[in-house]
C-alpha cells in the first residue's frame, strides 16, 4: 500500500489500494431456499381424499346427534355401523355373487352400446339422410326412463336376465350416440376438404380424419353411458333380478336392513366409478395427440 504526505503531514491513503472491507464482512448475499411442493397431481388427489373425510365426518355427526331439519338421520346407520356390516359381507359368498352378476350384465350390455352407438353416431354425423331416419327414433326414446322399459322388456324378451341386459343398454345407448354425433359433425370441414383434394377416399377420411377428431367427444360418451348403464341396472334388478347390486340393495330395504341399504349403494357408486376410470383410461392412448397438441 503507498502512503503518500499531504499538505499537513499526515500520509493519505490509495484509494485504488484501499480493501473492500465492506463487501469481505458481508460475504456473498445469501440464496433463499425454495419450499419443496408436492406433484399437482399428488395435490389433486389430497384435496379428494380430504373431501371424502369431510363428508363421511359429517355424516357420522348426522346419524349420531339425529339430525332432522328437512333432511332426516335418525335412522341413518352412522359410518361405523356400515363399516361393521361390510366386513360381514365381505366374507359372504353370495355377496360377491351378486357383484359378478352386476358386471356380468354391465359388461354384456355396455359391449353391444358401444359398438352400436358410435356406427349409427358416424352414420348419422356423417350422412344426412341417415340422420333423418334414425334421429326420430333416438329424439322419441331416449327421454324414456329405464323403469318404464321394464314391463315392455319383460314382455318381449325370452327371460328375466335378458330383459335386464336390455335395459342396462338402452341406457347406456343414447349418451354414446348423442355424443358420437357431435364429436362427428364438429370435425373442421378444411380438414375434410383437404384430404379430398390430396385424393383421400371416404373410408379413409372417415378413418383418418373423422374419427380422430371425434374421439374427445366419443370418449365422453362412453364415459357417461356407463354412468347411466348403472343406473338403468339398478332399476331393472330392482323389479325382475334375483342376484345382482340392485336386488341386493332393494331386498335390504325389503327386510329392514338399512346398513346394508347403504353398502348396496356404495358398491354400486365405486363400481361404477372404477369402470368409467378403467374406461378412460383404456382410451387414453387413442387421445395421445391431444397432449402433444398442448405441449408444442
Amino acid at each position: 500500500m503507498s502512503l503518500e504526505k499531504s499538505e499537513i503531514g499526515s500520509p493519505v491513503i490509495d484509494p485504488v489500494d484501499t480493501p473492500a472491507t465492506d463487501t469481505a464482512v458481508a460475504g456473498p448475499a445469501p440464496v433463499k431456499r425454495r419450499a419443496r411442493r408436492l406433484p399437482e397431481a399428488v395435490n389433486r388427489y389430497l384435496v379428494r381424499a380430504t373431501a371424502l373425510i369431510v363428508a363421511i365426518l359429517i355424516w357420522h355427526w348426522a346419524s349420531t346427534s339425529g339430525f332432522n331439519l328437512f333432511i332426516n338421520f335418525e335412522n341413518v346407520p352412522g359410518p361405523l355401523v356400515v363399516w361393521n356390516a361390510l366386513m360381514q359381507e365381505i366374507v359372504s359368498k353370495t355377496f360377491y355373487v351378486h357383484i359378478l352378476y352386476s358386471l356380468q350384465r354391465i359388461g354384456i350390455a355396455y359391449l353391444i352400446a358401444v359398438v352400436l352407438g358410435v356406427a349409427l353416431g358416424v352414420l348419422m354425423g356423417r350422412w344426412r339422410l341417415a340422420e333423418d331416419i334414425i334421429a326420430p327414433y333416438i329424439e322419441l326414446l331416449r327421454p324414456i326412463p329405464a323403469v318404464a322399459w321394464i314391463p315392455l322388456a319383460i314382455l318381449m324378451m325370452p327371460s328375466e336376465e335378458s330383459s335386464i341386459i336390455f335395459i342396462t343398454f338402452l341406457g347406456a345407448l343414447f349418451p354414446i350416440v348423442i355424443n358420437t354425433v357431435h364429436g362427428v359433425e364438429q370435425t373442421p370441414k378444411v380438414l375434410v376438404r383437404a384430404a379430398r383434394s390430396l385424393g383421400a377416399s371416404n373410408a379413409a377420411i372417415l378413418r383418418h380424419v373423422v374419427l380422430p377428431g371425434a374421439l374427445p367427444s366419443i370418449v365422453a360418451g362412453l364415459a357417461i353411458g356407463m354412468g347411466v348403464a348403472w343406473f338403468s341396472l339398478l332399476a331393472g334388478e330392482i323389479i325382475s333380478g334375483q342376484y345382482g347390486i340392485g336386488y341386493f340393495t332393494w331386498s335390504a330395504y325389503t327386510l329392514i336392513e338399512y346398513p346394508k341399504i347403504i353398502i348396496g349403494m356404495l358398491m354400486i357408486g365405486g363400481l361404477g366409478t372404477l369402470c368409467t376410470l378403467m374406461i378412460k383410461m383404456a382410451c387414453r392412448p387413442l387421445l395421445r395427440w391431444q397432449a402433444q397438441g398442448k405441449n408444442a
